[in-house]
Protein backbone atom coordinates (compact mmCIF):
# COMPACT_ATOMS: atom_id res chain seq x y z
CA UNK A 1 0.00 0.00 0.00
CA UNK A 2 1.26 3.28 -0.90
CA UNK A 3 1.87 5.21 2.35
CA UNK A 4 1.56 8.49 1.24
CA UNK A 5 0.49 9.47 -2.05
CA UNK A 6 1.62 12.94 -2.53
CA UNK A 7 4.65 12.23 -1.16
CA UNK A 8 5.32 9.55 -4.27
CA UNK A 9 4.00 11.52 -6.61
CA UNK A 10 6.73 14.24 -6.32
CA UNK A 11 9.41 11.13 -6.04
CA UNK A 12 7.79 9.66 -8.92
CA UNK A 13 7.83 13.07 -11.31
CA UNK A 14 11.40 14.30 -10.16
CA UNK A 15 12.17 10.63 -11.41
CA UNK A 16 10.58 10.75 -14.50
CA UNK A 17 12.00 14.02 -15.07
CA UNK A 18 15.74 12.58 -14.97
CA UNK A 19 14.44 9.78 -17.06
CA UNK A 20 13.31 11.94 -19.52
CA UNK A 21 15.94 15.00 -19.33
CA UNK A 22 19.44 13.15 -18.15
CA UNK A 23 19.23 9.00 -18.90
CA UNK A 24 17.21 8.93 -22.21
CA UNK A 25 19.29 11.88 -24.04
CA UNK A 26 22.38 9.74 -22.77
CA UNK A 27 21.02 6.29 -24.18
CA UNK A 28 23.50 6.16 -27.10
CA UNK A 29 26.52 6.99 -25.52
CA UNK A 30 25.73 4.16 -22.73
CA UNK A 31 25.48 1.85 -25.67
CA UNK A 32 28.19 3.24 -27.96
CA UNK A 33 31.08 2.97 -24.62
CA UNK A 34 29.36 0.48 -22.46
CA UNK A 35 29.60 2.26 -19.45
CA UNK A 36 28.33 4.46 -16.77
CA UNK A 37 28.92 8.30 -16.97
CA UNK A 38 29.98 9.65 -13.36
CA UNK A 39 28.16 12.50 -13.84
CA UNK A 40 24.89 10.63 -14.78
CA UNK A 41 25.72 7.92 -10.84
CA UNK A 42 26.52 11.22 -8.81
CA UNK A 43 23.08 12.35 -9.75
CA UNK A 44 22.02 8.96 -8.91
CA UNK A 45 23.40 9.04 -5.32
CA UNK A 46 22.07 13.01 -4.69
CA UNK A 47 18.38 11.52 -5.84
CA UNK A 48 18.91 8.86 -3.29
CA UNK A 49 18.24 6.37 -5.77
CA UNK A 50 20.69 3.46 -4.29
CA UNK A 51 18.67 3.22 -1.09
CA UNK A 52 15.39 3.52 -2.56
CA UNK A 53 14.27 -0.24 -1.17
CA UNK A 54 16.57 0.29 2.29
CA UNK A 55 15.05 1.59 5.18
CA UNK A 56 15.27 5.16 6.53
CA UNK A 57 16.94 3.84 9.52
CA UNK A 58 19.97 3.33 7.51
CA UNK A 59 19.64 6.08 5.19
CA UNK A 60 17.42 4.69 2.21
CA UNK A 61 14.03 5.87 1.53
CA UNK A 62 12.29 2.37 2.66
CA UNK A 63 9.63 2.85 -0.42
CA UNK A 64 7.24 -0.45 -0.14
CA UNK A 65 6.28 -2.85 -2.76
CA UNK A 66 4.04 -0.64 -4.71
CA UNK A 67 5.55 2.02 -4.51
CA UNK A 68 9.30 0.04 -5.74
CA UNK A 69 7.18 -1.18 -8.95
CA UNK A 70 5.95 2.35 -9.50
CA UNK A 71 9.33 3.91 -9.64
CA UNK A 72 10.61 0.90 -11.84
CA UNK A 73 7.54 1.70 -14.07
CA UNK A 74 9.01 5.37 -14.94
CA UNK A 75 13.03 3.76 -15.24
CA UNK A 76 11.83 0.97 -17.36
CA UNK A 77 10.99 3.47 -19.87
CA UNK A 78 15.25 4.05 -20.81
CA UNK A 79 18.07 1.88 -21.12
CA UNK A 80 18.02 -1.35 -18.65
CA UNK A 81 21.42 -0.26 -17.90
CA UNK A 82 20.41 2.64 -15.63
CA UNK A 83 18.17 0.73 -13.52
CA UNK A 84 20.65 -2.52 -13.45
CA UNK A 85 23.71 0.31 -11.93
CA UNK A 86 21.14 0.75 -9.13
CA UNK A 87 19.35 -1.94 -8.89
CA UNK A 88 21.48 -4.70 -6.44
CA UNK A 89 21.72 -2.41 -4.21
CA UNK A 90 18.24 -2.06 -4.00
CA UNK A 91 17.61 -5.43 -4.79
CA UNK A 92 19.55 -9.04 -4.72
CA UNK A 93 22.26 -7.15 -3.44
CA UNK A 94 20.73 -5.79 -0.29
CA UNK A 95 17.53 -7.59 0.28
CA UNK A 96 19.03 -10.87 1.83
CA UNK A 97 20.67 -8.80 4.89
CA UNK A 98 17.75 -6.74 5.33
CA UNK A 99 16.27 -9.79 5.55
CA UNK A 100 18.23 -12.23 7.43
CA UNK A 101 21.10 -10.17 8.54
CA UNK A 102 22.15 -9.49 12.24
CA UNK A 103 22.10 -6.26 13.72
CA UNK A 104 25.53 -5.66 13.08
CA UNK A 105 25.72 -6.63 10.05
CA UNK A 106 22.65 -4.01 8.67
CA UNK A 107 24.42 -1.47 10.31
CA UNK A 108 28.14 -2.06 8.93
CA UNK A 109 26.66 -2.33 5.33
CA UNK A 110 23.37 -0.96 4.45
CA UNK A 111 24.40 3.18 5.20
CA UNK A 112 26.89 2.52 2.88
CA UNK A 113 24.83 0.45 0.51
CA UNK A 114 22.34 3.33 0.74
CA UNK A 115 24.36 6.00 -0.13
CA UNK A 116 25.82 4.55 -3.37
CA UNK A 117 29.48 4.74 -1.39
CA UNK A 118 29.70 1.13 -3.07
CA UNK A 119 28.16 -1.37 -4.95
CA UNK A 120 26.99 -5.21 -4.01
CA UNK A 121 26.34 -7.98 -6.20
CA UNK A 122 24.49 -11.16 -5.41
CA UNK A 123 26.71 -14.41 -5.74
CA UNK A 124 24.02 -17.42 -6.47
CA UNK A 125 24.71 -18.52 -10.21
CA UNK A 126 27.84 -20.94 -10.97
CA UNK A 127 29.30 -22.37 -13.83
CA UNK A 128 27.15 -26.07 -13.18
CA UNK A 129 24.39 -24.29 -11.51
CA UNK A 130 21.72 -21.60 -12.99
CA UNK A 131 17.83 -22.69 -12.58
CA UNK A 132 18.87 -25.56 -10.33
CA UNK A 133 20.52 -23.04 -7.79
CA UNK A 134 20.35 -25.62 -4.74
CA UNK A 135 22.78 -27.81 -6.73
CA UNK A 136 25.69 -25.28 -6.27
CA UNK A 137 28.92 -26.48 -5.41
CA UNK A 138 30.85 -23.26 -4.26
CA UNK A 139 31.97 -24.39 -0.56
CA UNK A 140 32.65 -22.36 2.56
CA UNK A 141 34.64 -24.28 5.24
CA UNK A 142 34.84 -23.07 8.92
CA UNK A 143 38.22 -22.92 10.20
CA UNK A 144 38.01 -21.10 13.69
CA UNK A 145 36.30 -17.75 13.77
CA UNK A 146 36.29 -18.09 9.29
CA UNK A 147 35.58 -19.52 6.35
CA UNK A 148 37.04 -20.65 3.94
CA UNK A 149 35.42 -19.85 0.65
CA UNK A 150 36.00 -21.40 -2.98
CA UNK A 151 34.31 -21.38 -6.04
CA UNK A 152 33.21 -19.42 -9.19
CA UNK A 153 29.98 -17.47 -9.70
CA UNK A 154 28.77 -16.67 -13.10
CA UNK A 155 26.77 -14.12 -14.68
CA UNK A 156 27.44 -11.71 -11.45
CA UNK A 157 26.00 -8.48 -12.33
CA UNK A 158 27.62 -5.07 -11.33
CA UNK A 159 30.49 -7.67 -10.18
CA UNK A 160 33.01 -5.69 -11.66
CA UNK A 161 32.11 -2.41 -9.97
CA UNK A 162 31.33 -4.12 -6.45
CA UNK A 163 32.48 -3.44 -3.02
CA UNK A 164 30.98 -6.20 -1.38
CA UNK A 165 29.24 -9.68 -2.50
CA UNK A 166 26.30 -11.60 -1.06
CA UNK A 167 28.10 -15.18 -1.38
CA UNK A 168 25.99 -18.71 -1.73
CA UNK A 169 27.85 -21.80 -0.69
CA UNK A 170 27.97 -25.05 0.82
CA UNK A 171 28.14 -25.20 4.63
CA UNK A 172 27.27 -29.27 4.63
CA UNK A 173 28.59 -31.23 1.89
CA UNK A 174 26.06 -34.34 3.81
CA UNK A 175 23.40 -32.29 2.89
CA UNK A 176 22.93 -32.59 -0.79
CA UNK A 177 20.23 -29.74 -1.45
CA UNK A 178 19.01 -26.45 -0.63
CA UNK A 179 19.37 -27.03 3.22
CA UNK A 180 22.94 -27.24 3.25
CA UNK A 181 23.81 -23.49 1.64
CA UNK A 182 24.14 -20.78 3.59
CA UNK A 183 24.97 -16.89 2.73
CA UNK A 184 27.99 -14.69 3.40
CA UNK A 185 28.68 -11.30 2.86
CA UNK A 186 32.22 -10.99 1.18
CA UNK A 187 34.26 -7.80 0.73
CA UNK A 188 35.30 -7.47 -2.82
CA UNK A 189 39.27 -6.19 -1.55
CA UNK A 190 40.04 -9.31 0.07
CA UNK A 191 42.71 -11.44 -0.83
CA UNK A 192 41.65 -14.22 -2.60
CA UNK A 193 38.69 -12.67 -4.42
CA UNK A 194 39.27 -12.46 -8.22
CA UNK A 195 36.61 -10.60 -10.75
CA UNK A 196 36.94 -12.07 -14.27
CA UNK A 197 37.00 -10.11 -17.27
CA UNK A 198 33.46 -8.50 -18.38
CA UNK A 199 30.56 -10.46 -20.48
CA UNK A 200 30.24 -9.36 -23.90
CA UNK A 201 25.91 -9.60 -24.00
CA UNK A 202 23.80 -9.48 -26.44
CA UNK A 203 22.60 -6.28 -25.62
CA UNK A 204 22.38 -3.67 -22.29
CA UNK A 205 25.48 -2.00 -22.85
CA UNK A 206 26.30 -0.40 -19.68
CA UNK A 207 25.46 -3.03 -17.65
CA UNK A 208 28.96 -5.17 -16.57
CA UNK A 209 28.40 -8.96 -15.44
CA UNK A 210 31.69 -11.05 -15.19
CA UNK A 211 32.79 -14.15 -13.53
CA UNK A 212 33.86 -13.98 -9.54
CA UNK A 213 36.11 -16.33 -8.55
CA UNK A 214 36.85 -17.46 -4.78
CA UNK A 215 40.57 -18.86 -3.77
CA UNK A 216 40.72 -19.75 -0.75
CA UNK A 217 38.66 -16.78 0.82
CA UNK A 218 39.02 -16.44 4.46
CA UNK A 219 35.81 -14.32 5.76
CA UNK A 220 35.01 -13.40 9.41
CA UNK A 221 32.57 -16.07 10.64
CA UNK A 222 30.51 -12.81 11.94
CA UNK A 223 30.17 -11.77 8.00
CA UNK A 224 27.64 -15.35 8.26
CA UNK A 225 24.09 -13.70 6.56
CA UNK A 226 21.93 -14.00 9.82
CA UNK A 227 24.65 -15.89 11.99
CA UNK A 228 23.05 -19.48 11.02
CA UNK A 229 24.62 -22.18 8.62
CA UNK A 230 21.70 -23.96 6.52
CA UNK A 231 19.45 -20.72 5.42
CA UNK A 232 20.86 -19.27 2.88
CA UNK A 233 19.27 -20.81 -0.07
CA UNK A 234 16.00 -19.67 1.63
CA UNK A 235 17.22 -16.17 1.86
CA UNK A 236 17.80 -16.20 -1.95
CA UNK A 237 14.50 -17.17 -3.03
CA UNK A 238 13.24 -14.69 -0.53
CA UNK A 239 15.17 -11.84 -2.56
CA UNK A 240 14.30 -13.39 -5.82
CA UNK A 241 10.26 -13.17 -5.29
CA UNK A 242 10.70 -9.92 -4.29
CA UNK A 243 13.50 -9.33 -7.63
CA UNK A 244 10.80 -11.16 -10.32
CA UNK A 245 7.94 -8.32 -9.18
CA UNK A 246 10.40 -5.76 -10.09
CA UNK A 247 11.58 -6.96 -13.30
CA UNK A 248 8.11 -7.61 -14.02
CA UNK A 249 7.24 -3.43 -13.37
CA UNK A 250 10.69 -2.86 -15.71
CA UNK A 251 9.08 -4.53 -18.41
CA UNK A 252 6.19 -3.12 -18.32
CA UNK A 253 7.83 0.30 -18.55
CA UNK A 254 10.58 -0.85 -21.19
CA UNK A 255 7.35 -1.68 -23.04
CA UNK A 256 5.76 1.53 -22.58
CA UNK A 257 8.76 3.56 -24.04
CA UNK A 258 8.67 0.94 -27.08
CA UNK A 259 4.62 1.06 -27.65
CA UNK A 260 5.20 5.43 -27.62
CA UNK A 261 8.01 5.22 -29.83
CA UNK A 262 6.38 2.73 -32.29
CA UNK A 263 3.16 4.97 -32.06
CA UNK A 264 5.31 8.03 -32.76
CA UNK A 265 6.79 6.49 -36.03
CA UNK A 266 3.94 4.80 -37.45
CA UNK A 267 2.14 8.76 -37.28
CA UNK A 268 5.37 10.12 -38.44
CA UNK A 269 6.26 7.43 -41.43
CA UNK A 270 4.17 7.75 -44.57
CA UNK A 271 3.16 4.97 -47.34
CA UNK A 272 0.70 5.16 -50.10
CA UNK A 273 0.21 8.99 -49.12
CA UNK A 274 -1.31 8.09 -45.78
CA UNK A 275 0.63 7.58 -42.14
CA UNK A 276 1.26 4.08 -41.60
CA UNK A 277 -0.73 4.61 -38.44
CA UNK A 278 -4.18 4.61 -40.51
CA UNK A 279 -3.14 0.83 -41.39
CA UNK A 280 -5.34 -1.73 -40.11
CA UNK A 281 -2.69 -4.17 -39.59
CA UNK A 282 -0.62 -1.71 -37.67
CA UNK A 283 -3.30 -0.61 -35.78
CA UNK A 284 -3.84 -4.44 -34.42
CA UNK A 285 -0.35 -4.90 -33.43
CA UNK A 286 -0.38 -1.24 -31.64
CA UNK A 287 -3.67 -2.53 -29.74
CA UNK A 288 -2.13 -5.77 -28.99
CA UNK A 289 0.36 -4.30 -27.05
CA UNK A 290 -1.29 -1.59 -25.43
CA UNK A 291 -3.65 -4.53 -24.35
CA UNK A 292 -1.12 -6.86 -22.86
CA UNK A 293 0.97 -3.65 -20.94
CA UNK A 294 -2.39 -2.74 -19.43
CA UNK A 295 -2.56 -6.49 -18.31
CA UNK A 296 0.85 -6.62 -16.93
CA UNK A 297 0.82 -3.22 -15.06
CA UNK A 298 -2.22 -4.83 -13.31
CA UNK A 299 -1.10 -8.09 -12.79
CA UNK A 300 2.17 -6.14 -11.10
CA UNK A 301 0.64 -3.74 -8.80
CA UNK A 302 -1.79 -6.40 -7.40
CA UNK A 303 0.77 -8.23 -6.89
CA UNK A 304 2.81 -5.82 -5.50
CA UNK A 305 -0.37 -5.10 -3.05
CA UNK A 306 -0.74 -8.10 -1.56
CA UNK A 307 3.00 -8.40 -0.69
CA UNK A 308 2.35 -5.21 1.05
CA UNK A 309 -0.51 -6.89 3.17
CA UNK A 310 2.31 -9.64 4.42
CA UNK A 311 0.69 -12.22 1.66
CA UNK A 312 3.02 -15.28 0.27
CA UNK A 313 2.97 -13.68 -3.35
CA UNK A 314 5.40 -16.45 -4.40
CA UNK A 315 2.72 -17.75 -7.11
CA UNK A 316 1.70 -14.19 -8.32
CA UNK A 317 5.07 -12.78 -8.35
CA UNK A 318 6.07 -15.60 -10.98
CA UNK A 319 2.94 -15.04 -12.55
CA UNK A 320 3.40 -11.34 -13.29
CA UNK A 321 7.08 -11.78 -14.28
CA UNK A 322 6.18 -14.54 -16.85
CA UNK A 323 3.68 -12.95 -18.07
CA UNK A 324 5.48 -9.32 -18.21
CA UNK A 325 8.86 -10.59 -19.33
CA UNK A 326 7.15 -12.05 -22.64
CA UNK A 327 4.82 -9.63 -23.26
CA UNK A 328 7.97 -7.13 -23.24
CA UNK A 329 9.38 -9.18 -26.22
CA UNK A 330 6.33 -9.39 -27.89
CA UNK A 331 6.23 -5.56 -28.20
CA UNK A 332 9.63 -5.31 -28.64
CA UNK A 333 8.85 -7.90 -31.81
CA UNK A 334 6.12 -5.62 -32.88
CA UNK A 335 7.93 -2.33 -32.68
CA UNK A 336 10.87 -3.71 -35.00
CA UNK A 337 7.83 -4.53 -37.41
CA UNK A 338 6.17 -1.70 -37.16
CA UNK A 339 9.70 0.37 -38.09
CA UNK A 340 10.02 -1.93 -41.13
CA UNK A 341 13.65 -1.51 -41.96
CA UNK A 342 14.23 1.18 -39.68
CA UNK A 343 13.80 -0.92 -36.80
CA UNK A 344 16.82 -2.93 -37.77
CA UNK A 345 19.00 -0.33 -37.57
CA UNK A 346 20.85 1.61 -34.45
CA UNK A 347 19.52 5.13 -35.54
CA UNK A 348 16.24 4.16 -33.57
CA UNK A 349 15.73 3.44 -29.91
CA UNK A 350 13.61 -0.01 -31.08
CA UNK A 351 16.79 -1.58 -32.39
CA UNK A 352 18.23 -1.58 -28.56
CA UNK A 353 15.69 -2.16 -26.76
CA UNK A 354 14.92 -5.52 -29.03
CA UNK A 355 18.52 -6.93 -27.75
CA UNK A 356 18.21 -5.48 -24.46
CA UNK A 357 14.93 -6.58 -23.06
CA UNK A 358 15.82 -9.84 -23.68
CA UNK A 359 17.43 -10.75 -21.41
CA UNK A 360 14.44 -10.03 -19.10
CA UNK A 361 12.75 -13.74 -19.57
CA UNK A 362 16.28 -15.00 -17.82
CA UNK A 363 17.20 -13.37 -15.06
CA UNK A 364 15.38 -13.55 -12.01
CA UNK A 365 14.59 -17.19 -13.13
CA UNK A 366 13.98 -17.95 -16.79
CA UNK A 367 10.17 -17.92 -18.26
CA UNK A 368 9.97 -22.04 -18.11
CA UNK A 369 11.52 -22.02 -13.86
CA UNK A 370 8.09 -19.86 -13.16
CA UNK A 371 6.02 -22.11 -15.30
CA UNK A 372 7.02 -24.77 -12.73
CA UNK A 373 7.02 -22.62 -9.77
CA UNK A 374 3.47 -21.99 -10.00
CA UNK A 375 2.50 -25.68 -11.27
CA UNK A 376 4.03 -26.80 -8.06
CA UNK A 377 2.31 -24.13 -6.02
CA UNK A 378 -0.91 -24.72 -7.29
CA UNK A 379 -0.19 -28.72 -7.16
CA UNK A 380 0.20 -28.27 -3.14
CA UNK A 381 -2.56 -26.01 -2.52
CA UNK A 382 -4.72 -28.47 -4.06
CA UNK A 383 -3.47 -31.65 -1.85
CA UNK A 384 -3.90 -29.88 1.02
Amino acid sequence: MIRDPETLQILLDSIRQFVNEALIPRENEVAETDSMPADIVEQMKEMGLFGLTIPEDFGGLGVTMEEEVNIAFELGRTSPAFRSYIGTNNGIGSIGILLDGTDEQKAKYLPKLAAGDFLSAFCLTEPDSGSDAASLKTTAVRDGDFYVINGTKRFITNAPHAGIFTVMARTNREIKGAGGISSFIVEANIPGVTVGKRDHKMGQKGAHTADVIFENVRVPAENLIGGKEGVGFKTAMKVLDKGRLHIAALSVGAAERMLADSLQYAIERKQFGQPIAEFQLIQAMLADSKAEIYAARCMVLDAARKRDEGLNVSTEASCAKMFATEMCSRVADRGVQIHGGAGYVSEYAIERFYRDVRLFRLYEGTTQIQQIIIARNMIREAQR
